[in-house]
């Protein structure tokens, strides 16, 4: 039989309801009496039953965490830094993918798993917000991904404008003129493609070169394959830029195949950056210089949201933080130094 509240109590030489108050956490608590619960908690090894505690809250300890797909790297890592988050709240993550389809994301926004979680973590691609203003699921919703809507929800994104404008800065700094983009699409202006283009235009104009349109290249999809058949149509058009800035790190990462197999050198001849720092990016014959999102801080932003809003005590109107993110320099802007030759 394991280990009951009744058994910590005796331990600790307090009674139930104190062990019961330090287990929930109330914060009526003295430090000096949850610890030495706490102490006994540990000696004999008492886990909580969430799920009855859970239950005596009218949840389920469950939220969802929908994705487009999981065969994009970054998706499955942010998923896996929900995961680890939403664990720190004794939450449990049903992990859902909408395949990118707009009838998929209607079906699971409107809340079609309702009956078995307590709230949801969304990543739209093509939801509008009229959409979401049209939403009657009464469940807590948190969107992910940097596609914008004025709708009312906690919304975490990245400042996408502002990281492509690093990226081409960095490029610029390296006295790359010729830099292409890879990873347009047509369609809406609060598309991530279309924010990340702009920071490429900005940062071009800032530096007081004319964006060249020609070296922007539209792709179907955001994969590898995408990537080098974008770098492969720029170059068989006699259009050789001398920098890439990619979508995401998957385009990157093809486009760099399509340049090695026509001969030409990275960073030598031609200088990459992708977007994600994806984990793929570490690991080719040349790692990738890319912009890195602070996944941890967006999977921690989006549950600490939903949690809070799940815990009934007044929150403010919908907020919109910025995790951070950084440019990590790698080798495919920076050529790697000589190894050193030993001595004599």
């Amino acid at each position: 039989m394991g280990v009951s509240l009744k058994d910590v109590a005796q331990r600790a030489g307090v009674s139930i309801k104190t062990v019961s108050n330090v287990v929930n956490n109330y914060q009526h608590v003295t430090p000096k009496m949850r610890a030495k619960v706490q102490q006994a908690i540990d000696e004999l090894g008492y886990r909580p039953n969430l799920t009855a505690r859970h239950l005596r809250k009218g949840r389920t300890g469950i939220i969802a965490l929908a994705v487009p797909e999981f065969g994009n790297p970054y998706f499955a890592e942010l998923a896996g830094a929900v995961v680890d988050a939403a664990a720190r709240h004794d939450y449990t993550v049903l992990v859902d993918h909408t395949g990118g389809l707009r009838e998929k994301e209607l079906l699971v926004s409107q809340g079609f798993r309702s009956h078995v979680i307590d709230g949801l973590i969304l990543s739209p691609i093509h939801l509008e917000t009229e959409d979401l203003m049209a939403r009657t699921e009464t469940a807590p919703l948190v969107l992910l991904g940097e596609r914008e809507y004025e709708a009312p929800y906690d919304h975490i994104a990245i400042d996408n404008v502002a990281a492509a404008r690093d990226a081409v800065r960095h490029l610029i700094g390296l006295g790359h003129r010729r830099i292409a983009f890879l990873g347009s699409r047509t369609g809406r202006e609060r598309q991530p493609a279309h924010l990340r283009l702009r920071g490429w235009r900005e940062e071009l104009a800032a530096a007081g070169i004319e964006a060249d349109e020609s070296l922007v290249v539209v792709t179907d999809g955001y994969g590898r394959e995408d990537g080098a058949v974008a770098m492969a149509a720029l170059l068989d058009r006699g259009e050789r830029p001398d920098a890439v800035f990619a979508y995401n790190d998957l385009i990157a990462i093809g486009a760099m195949r399509t340049l090695s197999e026509r001969g030409l050198r990275i960073p030598d001849d031609v200088a990459v950056v992708g977007f994600d720092n994806i984990e793929e990016s570490l690991y080719g014959a040349t790692t990738l210089t890319t912009i890195a999102p602070d996944k941890e801080a967006i999977a921690r932003l989006a549950v600490d949201s939903l949690v809070e809003r799940l815990s009934g005590s007044p929150v403010p109107e919908p907020r919109r933080p910025r995790p951070g993110y950084r440019l990590i320099v790698r080798e495919s802007t920076v050529m790697r130094p000589p190894a050193e030759q030993p001595g004599p």
